[in-house]
Formats: structure tokens, sequence, C-alpha cells
């Protein structure tokens, strides 16, 4: 049961509570001045009814009407009672009052009046709601005016008012000038076009406008023209012309738009012929490629538009014979549109630059057929083309303007012409010598043999003031008697047409400027020849070969020497060999092969066949290393020709010293064959074995099969097991597994009675030593020396792989055990790796069963020595056959 009791207190005699709020009046009699107090006090109510809660609230802003907090949850509050009531309902009107009541002591108090203002929005009351907005900006200090406009402008928006919307945003942009573009849009939106371009052309001309919605000044500048050039008839305050022009002089690199702006303001205003003037003045000052398309084809579109409407009303109205002719006279201007692009085209790219020599050839092109255009275009070109800063060769243009009047016949105009042309200060030389080179061959085509003649010599006559020909301070003019292109043709002109002395006048003056190249001392060399001077041919030769250095002397000397060769053959042999040793005197290898083959050659035709041995042996050492492979297949052949195949043992051994691997297998492998074929098979088994340690068995199969072949035909079985042995020594070296290596190193290092050789050797010497009755002295092969067993480079293995490495190892040394011979029955002797002094002595005393007896032509003194008795020849043994046995 709810207990009501009435306050007995004489100002509020009406005053109605509930027992639970006993409390809380009780608080609030103690501190009636407490906002908190009364806030909690509400809070507690707020399930009341709505004019209790409204009687709560006025009783704590009477007591406080200053709070902001109170007013604030009270004006929300009488918001919210009557949110889902209709807009005429009085409360409306109770609630405005409120606010009202409120704004005589919060009317500093912005976010009242924008919840006022929209409460009012909602309402619908215009006039009250502009009002508000207006009593709301005078209130407030104009710092917080910002909060009010935005709410304030979506409500002028909001209503079709726009010269109320027009004076808000006026009063707006005071406040706030960067925000003209909003204003501008919502002209165009409002249809109110000629204002809105004014406060555009106000925007563009304030360098100190930054536009909110980031976009530059063109941007707007763009925007402007395209909405004063597409309403002409609602922008009447602007001078559209002098607008658009303005921005062709400041946006330079956009002209193409803004010149098509300005014909469409001229096309929609009804002024055609001025559009069309306008087109025209575009295409003749645009200055890229890209402009020139964008007008050129807005024009060709509104040529196109204006014939297609001319054909519809003239089918509506019916054709009257002043229509036809307007008709054909829009078409042919379009036609002749459309034939001058190429020409418009090319005008636009000579604007860009006026000194580009081939596109003017192309604007001559592009006048065949019209004379006087042509000779128009080449005189403005010659006129206008600055050598300096031509791009290409401006003595073109000159040759041919005189090339076109020589075509039609009229010679003395050209002749004018080149002859101006000689006088231009062009910047090159060589400009000027084709110029000099064109007057002679023009005489020529019109066989003035003696005028040419008389040009070039007058062309190439010595200057008053002689300059260098790379003197740029100079004028071309002094310069032109050092170029080699006049000079040639004049030489070729007197051989033609000159005397003997005087043709060599000019190519001695040629090599005595110093400008001659090796073909033209080659040309003169000839023609002396041809005239039977042939020891002057030779003198000019040596004149060229002074003038010159390697590699640029290589074809005179290769002249040279050939044609002395053929004229005196071995007449003057030691004057040959002189210029065969002057010319391979500091010859590079690139040029050497040649020389020394053709000097080779003198020497075996009109020679000592020794000196031709000698200079093949130079010549290997002499060439590049790509030739020598060649040189020595050249030198082996000659001297077994000459000399036998036995001669060339010493340049088979040179040879696979100095080769490359690739290339000393492949003499090895010759060298060996011929060994079979002159039945020296220790000496071929000797080359094999040796060249076995540059054969890696799993790339040079072919080698090892070779081998074996060999070994079968001749061999036996311990020669067979020899190479097998080698042919696992070889494949371990070129094994690069390091776990692996080091197992077979522990393996046969572990082996106490191992016969193997040892795992380092520094080299090996291969010795055969055999005796031919025919030579009658014992021939020695000594082959080079190459490391057995490279170096191995250190590498990682993994460590889980380490025990099948050495179980691998294991087997690979037992069958090597098992593969090889007892050292009693074994044919080939080693030298055990734990074996003293003593034991080395008694195996160098044994009996080699395979000794090869040297016959029955011994010395004499060798006859007489008694049977046991051996002549030994001491030597010293190299430290590294003892090894780890050497002793300190």
């Amino acid at each position: 049961m709810v207990v009501m009791a009435r306050l007995s207190r004489p100002e509020r005699p009406d005053l109605v509570f509930e027992e639970e709020d006993l409390p809380y009046e009780e608080e609030i009699m103690r501190n009636q001045f407490s906002v908190k107090c009364w806030l909690r006090y509400i809070e507690f109510k707020q399930g009341a009814p709505k004019p209790r809660l409204n009687q709560l609230y006025e009783r704590a802003l009477k007591l406080l009407p200053c709070s902001y907090k109170l007013w604030y949850r009270y004006l929300k509050a009488r918001r919210a009672q009557v949110k889902h009531r209709c807009v005429t309902d009085p409360a409306y009107e109770d609630v405005n009052n409120c606010h009202e009541r409120a704004f005589v002591f919060m009317h500093k108090m912005p976010r009242l009046w924008l919840d006022y203002c929209q409460f009012l929005m909602d309402q619908g009351r215009v006039t009250h709601t502009r009002r508000t907005f207006d009593r709301a900006l005078r209130a407030l200090p104009i710092t917080q005016h910002s909060r009010i406009w935005p709410l304030y402008l979506r409500f002028l928006r909001s209503h079709p008012l726009p010269e109320t919307a027009v004076r808000g945003y006026r009063r707006f942009l005071k406040l706030s000038p960067e925000s003209a573009e909003e204003y501008i849009e919502y002209l165009k939106s409002s249809d109110r076009l000629d204002e809105a371009a004014q406060r555009l052309a106000t925007v563009v001309n304030d360098e100190r406008f930054v536009s909110k919605a980031g976009k530059s000044n063109y941007q707007l500048w763009h925007e402007l023209c395209d909405l004063i050039s597409q309403n002409p008839d609602k922008v009447q305050s602007l001078n559209v012309d002098a607008i658009i022009r303005g921005g062709l002089t400041r946006f330079t690199d956009q002209l193409g738009k803004l010149w098509c702006s300005l014909a469409d303001y001229y096309i929609r205003s009804g002024h055609f012929e001025k559009a069309r003037d306008v087109y025209e003045e575009a295409i003749r000052t645009v200055m890229t490629v890209r402009d020139f398309t964008q007008v050129f084809d807005s024009y060709a579109q509104f040529e196109e538009s204006m014939i297609a409407a001319k054909m519809e009303t003239a089918s509506e109205l019916g054709r009257e014979e002043e229509d036809d002719v307007d008709l054909e006279l829009r078409l042919a201007r379009f036609e002749q549109l459309i034939s001058r692009r190429p020409l418009l085209l090319n005008s636009v790219l000579l604007r860009q630059n006026p000194h580009h020599v081939h596109e003017w050839h192309k604007r001559v092109a592009l006048h065949q057929g019209r004379p006087r255009e042509i000779i128009n275009t080449y005189t403005e070109a010659v006129q206008t083309v600055d050598p300096f800063k031509a791009t290409g060769k401006p003595h073109t243009l000159w040759v041919a303007f005189a090339k076109f009047y020589e075509d039609n016949g009229q010679l003395d105009d050209a002749r004018v012409i080149l002859e101006k042309a000689t006088k231009v200060n062009f910047k090159q030389v060589d400009d000027l010598a084709s110029v000099w080179c064109q007057c002679g061959e023009l005489e020529l085509r019109h066989e003035n043999y003696d005028e040419a003649l008389r040009l070039l010599r007058k062309a190439t006559a010595l200057p008053a003031h002689r300059a260098e020909y790379f003197d740029g301070s100079e004028p071309v003019q002094n310069r032109v008697y050092k170029s080699l292109k006049v000079w040639s043709m004049l030489a070729d002109l007197e051989e033609s047409l000159g005397t003997f002395q005087s043709t060599k006048a000019v190519y001695d003056r040629i090599l005595d400027l110093r400008i001659a190249t090796p073909q033209i001392v080659i040309n003169y060399a000839m023609f002396l020849e041809e005239h039977k001077y042939f020891e002057e041919s030779f003198k000019a030769y040596e004149r060229g070969i002074s003038l010159f250095k390697w590699p640029n002397v290589s074809d005179i000397w290769s002249t040279y020497l050939t044609k002395f060769i053929a004229r005196y053959g071995g007449r003057k042999l030691e004057r040959a060999r002189d210029l065969f040793e002057q010319a391979l005197d500091g010859c590079p290898p690139k040029y050497a092969k040649t020389l020394y083959l053709l000097y080779a050659q003198l020497e075996e035709e009109w020679g000592l066949a020794r000196h031709a041995m000698a200079v093949y042996e130079r010549a290997t050492r002499a060439v590049e290393p790509a030739q020598q492979y060649d040189m020595f297949n050249i030198y082996i052949k000659r001297a077994a020709e000459i000399y036998g195949v036995t001669h060339t043992r010493g340049i088979y051994q040179k040879a696979i010293e100095v080769l490359s691997d690739e290339h000393a297998r492949e003499m090895c492998l010759r060298f060996a064959d011929m060994e079979c074929k002159l039945g020296e098979i220790d000496r071929a088994r000797a080359i094999y074995s040796f060249c076995s340690q540059i054969c890696d068995p799993r790339t040079t199969g072919a080698f090892w099969q070779t081998w074996k072949d060999f070994e079968v035909r001749h061999g036996n079985e311990d020669t067979i097991k020899e190479m097998l042995r080698i042919r696992r020594s070889v494949q371990a070296t070129y094994n690069t597994q390091v776990n692996f290596m080091a197992s077979q190193m522990l393996k046969v290092s572990g082996s106490a009675t191992g016969t193997g050789e040892p795992p380092q050797l520094a080299g090996s010497l291969i010795q055969g030593i055999s005796a031919r009755p025919d030579l009658g002295a014992p021939v020695v092969l000594t082959l080079c020396s190459r490391p057995l067993v490279s170096d191995l480079a250190p590498g990682q293995s993994g460590m889980d792989d380490m025990k099948l490495l050495e179980q691998r190892a294991e087997q690979l040394a037992a069958e090597a055990e098992r593969d090889q011979p007892s050292r009693a029955q074994s044919k080939i002797l080693f030298v055990r790796s734990d074996a003293s002094r003593e034991e080395l002595a008694e195996l160098a005393q044994q009996v080699n069963p395979e000794e090869i007896q040297l016959g029955e032509d011994e010395d004499e003194d060798e006859m007489d020595l008694e049977p046991n008795e051996v002549r030994l020849e001491q030597q010293s043994v190299p430290a590294a056959v003892f090894g780890s046995l050497k002793e300190d």
C-alpha cells in the first residue's frame, strides 16, 4: 500500500510525494542548492509519471536556474515526451516555450541552440526556425558560429527557397571563404549559373585559395570554362572570350581543351563562323600532337554536325538552289579539312622544333606535284634551320633543293643553290664536304668533267687561314681542305680523268696532310703498281705504315708483304725477312697468325727449312691462346712433310705443355696414335698414362675407351690392371666429397703392407727409354710434369652419411688390394711407402725382365766388361719420392 502525504509547506501546499521520496526530499532540504542531490533525485524518479518528473525539474531549476546539466536533461526529456505526437499538438508549443525560458539563462550554450533548431526543423516551422538560427548566431560568440552553420546550411538546402539560401550562403562565406566550392555547387543545382560563374571566376583568380576537395587551379579553371562555354545564354556577366584566352596563356600544357571550350561557347551561342575561326586559330597555334588531335577531332565533328543539320533542314523544308550551293560548300570545306590534316600535323611538329631537318623533308613530300609550294617550302627551310641547332643533317636541305631544280632542267638555278650552300657556316666539316661532293657529282651527271675537277680542286685548295680539322672555333670553310671525303672524290676523278702526275700529286698531298686511311694507302700503292712503278708503290706502303699503328696497319702490312713476295720472290730474301721482322715487331697476337704463316711460306719456298720451322715455333708462342691449337696442327703437319714424323715428337711435347686440357688431350691421343704406328708401344703407353691425369672418367669416357682398346691390342694382364688402377686413382682425384677422400687416405695410411702409391705426389715424371737402330742412340721421351692428385677444396657433408661413406671406402680399398698382383709376380715394380734405404738398393739392383736390349752396336768399352759387372750411373733421388720416410 502506497502512503501518500502532503507536504505542509506554505509555499507549495499542493506538493504530493511518496514515502520512498522522503530520503531524497530530506537531502534536498538539507542541500537544496546541490546539483548532485537534484540529479540523484531525478534519476530515482525516471519511472514516475511525466507531470511529476517535469514538476521535479521545475523545482530544481527554480532553485538552480543557471545549471546547464539540469536544463539540458529537462529539455531533452520534454522533447522526448512529444516525439511521437503530431506537430500541431499544443504540447509542442509548451516545449518551445520551455526552450525560450531556458535561453534566458543559457543563451551562450550552442548545444541547446542546436537542439532547439533541430526541434523546430522537425516541426516544419520555416520562418520561426530561420529566425531562431539568426538569434543563435547573434547570441553566440563568433568562435562558435562554425557549430551552427552546418545545420543552418542544411536547413537552407532542405527547402526550395533559393533566395533565402543564397543570402544565407553569402553570410556564411564571410565567415568561411574557403567553402566557396560548396556555395558554387548549390548555385549550379539551383540553376543560378551566372552567379556561380562569378564566384568560380573569383576563386580561380585568388592565388591563395585552397580547395577543400583537393582540386588544382587548373581543374577549377576547367570547370569554369565548361560552365561558361556550355551555358552561354545563362552566363551574361562575364567576358567568356577573355577568360578562356587568359587561360590559354596560363595553362600552356592544356591548350587543346581550352580551345575546344572557346569554340564550344561560340557554337552554343550560334556564332558558327566565329567558332570556325577559333578552330583555325587553334590548329595554327597548338604546339603538341595531343592538343592538335583534340582540336582537329572537335573541328571535324563540328563540320560533320553542320553538314548533317543542313541536310536535315533541307529535307524538311524542301531543297532550293541556294541550299544545294551551301551544302556543296560545306562538303568541300570538310573534305579540304581532312586533306589538310597531314600538313597541319607537320606544322605542329615544326612549331615544336623548327630545326628538325627530317620534318622539312616530309613537308616537301606532302607538297608533291605542286612546284611552287615545294620551292617555297625549301626556301623557308634553308632560311629557318640553324645548322648549329639542327636535328639531322642540314646540308641535305640544300642538296635536295638543288636536286629539285636539276630534275626540272634548271641547272643554273641548281648551281646557284649549291654555290650558296658552300658559303653556309655548317656545324660539321662533313656537311660542307658533302655539298662540295654534290657539286662535283652534279657536273659529272651532265658530263662537265673539267668543271667537276675544277670545283673539287677549289674545295681542296689551301685557305688563307689554315685551321685544324676539329677546331670548332674556326668556320668550316677554313677546315674543309682536310676533309678526306673531298680528297677521295678528287683522287677518283684524277685517276679517271687526270694524268699520272696529277693523280700522284693528289695522293702525296693526302699523305702529307696525314688524313689518309689504310684503304687510301693501298689504293695509292695499287695505282702506282698498275703504272709499273713498283718501288714507288713499296714506298707508298712504307709511308702508310709510318702513319698508322696496330691494328689499323694490319691490312697495309698484309698487302705490302704479299705484293713484295709476288714481285721479288727469293731474289731479295734478306729484305723480305727484314720486312717480316719489322711487321712482327709489336704485332698484337690477334693479327700475328696471318703474318707468321706468310713468313713461313716464304722460308719454305725460297729460304731454309730450319728457318721455316723456327718461324712456326715462334708462331705457336705469339698467337692468341685460341689459335695455338690450329698453329700447332700446321706446325706438326709441315714438320712431318719436311723432316718426317719422328721430328714431330718434340712439337707434340711442346703442344701438350702449352695447350689447354681439352686440346692437350687431343694432342696426346694423336701423339700416342703416331707412336703406335711407329711400333713404339711403351712410348704410347707412357703417353696414355700421362694424359690420364687430365681425363676425368666421368666426362672423358672416349679417352679411357681408347686406352682400353690399346691395351687389349698391345698389352697384357698386368698393363690392363695398371690402367684400371690409374683410372681409380684419377677418379678419386676428381672426387669432390671430402669424407670419401679422408676415409680413403686413412685406409691407405693404415695399411702396413700396401703397395699403392702415396696419396700426395708433387708430380709425375713419365720416362720411356728405348733404342732405335735407325737412330743409333737412345731416345728419351720426357713429358711435362703435372700433379697426379689435385688439391682438395674444403667442403662439408652431412654427418648422417659418414658411416655409409666409410663403409664404401673400405669396400673400394679391399677391391684395390684384390686387383693388385703380388710383388713377387708383378712385372711392374713400385716403391713401398714403408721401405728402408737397404730395400731400395735391392730393388734398384733387381733385373727387369722387360728391359729393352740396346742391340749389338754398343761401345767397345762396354763390350769388354765382365758378365757380372754392371755400370751404374748415379743420380740424386728427388726428396718427394721418399715422402714421410725422409730422414731429418
